[in-house]
Formats: C-alpha cells, structure tokens, sequence
C-alpha cells in the first residue's frame, strides 16, 4: 500500500495485538483498519506507545487540509475531528472504515484522556451542552402533551375502559 499523503510505500508494523501500516521513512502517517485505533487511543494501552514516533523523513511536508484517498479502497476519505475536543482531524474511509493518522496525531489523541471514562464524560458533557436545552424543551412539551391527554381522558372516562392508559397503548383515540 502507499502512503495516501505523501506516496511512500507503508510499512507494517506490530502493536499489541495490531498490525498497522507505518509511513518509515517518509510523512510518518498511520493507517489503521477498521476500529483498531481504538485498542491504542489511550495512553493505558501500551500497545500505543511503539506507534508515537515513526521515523520519518523532515524534508517531506504534508498538507493536512488536501483530501486524500484510502490506501487500501481508493475512495475519497472523509475528515473529521477524532473527538469532542476537536484537537486532531482524521481522514477516514467510508467504504472501509479504515482510518489515517498523520505524524503526531495519535500523540496528541493518546494526550487528550486518561482513561475511557473520562472519554466518555466529556461527551456526555458536549452532547448535554450542544442538545441539552433542547432535549429538555422537547420533553417538557411531551409531558405537557401527556398531562394534557390524562385530563381529556379523565372526563371521558365513562367511555373509555378503566385500564386505558393514554398515550400507553397503541389503540385509542389519545
């Protein structure tokens, strides 16, 4: 396989359990497989750590904004931010779900959280404070809905059987 940014052959390279294709020699990228970043984003996973510093060669520069193809498929990758803290911007393969890295991103992610956990809590923190307020309006609005249906069935109940729950059952007028 090439090198999707700078055209050097990669080099396979053992992590752990992983295999990955190093860019030696040249831009110092990474191509992982589909989901095998996971298993060295963080800095517990010692498997990582062999995967900072690929050698590389400092005449050749990268520009990180140019689109690039997959390695392996040839599609045009997409970018996009790694994670919520938006440091670093991945290429990845929509048809392969491979994913690239250039030199020193898979620092910089390994840098960014501890542990999955913390991971995780600054994404339920980004989720809360991009869809939070609204998410909360909107389910303040169904149980207003709910109440609203519970009175309109309330005075009705001489029609409607004393097990009818509105809005529980998929049969019903409400």
């Amino acid at each position: 396989m090439k090198c999707p940014a700078c055209g050097t052959e990669l080099t396979e390279m053992k992590a752990g359990d992983i295999t990955v294709q190093a860019c030696k020699g040249g831009c110092g990228g990474l191509w992982f497989e589909a989901n095998e970043i996971g298993k060295v984003d963080l800095p517990s996973e010692s498997a990582g750590a062999a995967l900072i510093d690929i050698e590389r060669d400092p005449s050749i520069t990268v520009d990180v904004s140019k689109r690039r193809n997959c390695p392996k498929c040839d599609m045009i990758m997409m970018q996009h931010f790694f994670d919520v803290k938006r440091k670093v911007t991945v290429d990845e393969c929509p048809e392969c779900a491979g994913m690239w890295l250039d030199a020193g991103e898979l620092k910089t992610i390994r840098s960014e959280y501890p542990t999955e956990e913390a991971r995780k809590e600054a994404a339920g923190k980004y989720f809360d404070a991009m869809f939070g307020e609204k998410l909360a309006e909107m389910h303040a609005k169904d149980e207003a809905s709910a109440q609203r249906a519970e009175k309109i069935a309330h005075m009705f109940r001489f029609i409607c059987p004393s097990y009818y729950l509105p809005g529980k059952q998929k049969w019903g007028a409400f």
